[in-house]
């Protein structure tokens, strides 16, 4: 009994969230960019909980039951946030934005611009790579687990999200190559599209907003702070405008967002204001999250999202989408706190945290697949077809189970989902790096391979 009180009051030190900051604590809580892969983290477990939320209590999406209806507690702001993928995605773009942009911001104001254009050009090739490599793994492993039928009994369940994301085997294995290119190619084109693995649809924005990144700092690497702030601001409230014409409205506003936050961390008004944290802070993160609750439909149902509908056409561009708009101006809200707050910082910081973010991309890849073949196994396995009818049309599908299936089953599902997730970030992640690596070599002339065409001797 001593050892395990001993070990659980190791562990309670060991998880302080929010340890008190002395001046230099200040300090070296500002100078901390770790916050990042925390938040990054935590936005990946939020947009799983969205597709658990889609498949399996698909009434957290609407805001209350009918006009003016009751709510529950997870239909309200902040609770409902399990439900608002896309505004975990938001959080995730501006993140790109600021991470991508943080060392190139930090050697432009050291007047280091050559070292910053390379680090730009750089980081940007390997973004590409980074992110389109996973991707593929991911999407010819799903690709060949349906030819194996492993999510036909998430195509026959009643689990919403499980059912219209599942796609169905090919007719032979040599069709079955010609979907896994198709599918592939679709990931990175407009209106982006994988049946194999849906989440995917975001990696192309993600792609695009790097993009964004270089072009942005490329054409104001050398001038002032104050001027290269002003100008990617003009950026952001312009691509307002244009940027529904590459295929989703948000890319440009939440980079350019990053792109400030990472001017605003290299500034000193973080720690002008760090004293102010533990007051501002709170009202602020309370505000980001309840605007990243608004709802997808029905906003008109309840009196605060109905509230937040008609300010929308009061002061919304004319471009901007409605779903989207107060989603990603709460995570722009949030993420700008955290910036701002040592305290935050410090939390977001928290091992556990930091080992989320370590896991967060394999974490978003694979969990569409897991949940489409291991957790629709352990629920439905035991389930009889059953007709059931849906708007006024019948199937004959799995039932969901009952509420103690999921209390003994979700725990093994988390379990196994967070340990392949593991096990991918320690051993499969590091190869893609070396491909990067190699392919980098060889592309920027590092490598002592012959050139295309010879070199002139004069």
């Amino acid at each position: 009994m001593t050892g395990a009180v001993s070990l659980l009051s190791t562990y309670a030190d060991k998880a302080k969230l929010n340890p008190s900051l002395d001046e230099n604590g200040y300090t070296k809580a500002l100078q901390d960019t770790s916050w990042a892969d925390g938040l990054r983290g935590i936005a990946a477990v939020f947009v799983m909980f969205s597709h658990l939320t889609m498949a399996f209590a698909r009434w957290i999406v609407i805001p209350c039951y009918g006009k003016n209806g009751a709510a529950y507690l997870m239909q309200r702001p902040i609770f409902r946030l399990v439900a608002q993928g896309s505004a975990w995605v938001a959080i995730f773009i501006i993140l790109s934005g600021f991470v991508n942009s943080l060392k190139a911001v930090k050697l432009a104001r050291a007047g280091q611009t050559e070292p910053a254009l390379s680090n730009l050009a750089t980081s940007s090739f390997r973004r590409s790579f980074r992110l389109v490599l996973p991707a593929t793994a991911a999407t010819i492993l799903s690709w060949f687990i349906t030819q194996l039928g492993a999510y036909d009994t998430a195509k026959k369940s009643d689990a919403y999200w499980l059912y219209t994301t599942s796609p169905n085997p090919s007719s032979s294995w040599g069709t079955a190559a010609e979907d896994l290119v198709h599918a592939i190619r679709t990931t990175w084109t407009y209106n982006p599209e994988n049946p194999y693995d849906q989440p995917q649809w975001a990696l192309l924005y993600l792609l695009q907003g790097s993009m964004f990144v270089f072009t942005a700092l490329l054409v104001t690497i050398n001038l002032t702070p104050r001027w290269r702030i002003l100008t990617i601001m003009l950026l952001y409230f312009w691509s307002w405008n244009w940027g529904i014409k590459l295929g989703d409205p948000m890319v440009g506003v939440n980079v350019f967002t990053g792109i400030i936050l990472a001017e605003l961390n290299h500034s000193e008004y973080p720690l002008r204001f760090s004293k102010l944290s533990p007051i501002l802070a709170p009202p602020l993160v309370v505000c980001g999250l309840v605007l990243m609750s608004f709802p997808s439909q029905f906003q008109d149902w309840a009196p605060w999202s109905d509230f937040l509908q008609r300010m929308f056409f009061k002061i919304a561009p004319r471009n901007a989408e409605m779903s989207r708009f107060w989603p990603t101006i709460g995570a722009q809200v949030l993420t700008f706190t955290v910036v701002m707050s040592p305290h935050l910082r410090r939390a977001l910081g928290h091992r556990w945290f930091l080992w989320l973010g370590k896991i967060s991309f394999p974490l978003y890849l694979l969990h569409g697949s897991f949940m489409r073949s291991i957790l629709a196994w352990m629920l439905f396995s035991r389930q009889h077809l059953t007709e059931i009818e849906e708007e006024g049309h019948k199937y004959t599908r799995y039932p969901l189970p009952g509420r103690l299936t999921f209390v003994v089953v979700m725990p093994i599902f988390m379990l196994l989902l967070f340990t392949a997730t593991h096990f991918w970030a320690i051993k499969v992640e590091p190869h893609f790096g070396k491909i990067t690596k190699m392919a980098e070599d060889i592309m920027f002339g590092k490598s002592e391979h012959n050139t295309a065409l010879p070199l002139r001797k004069d």
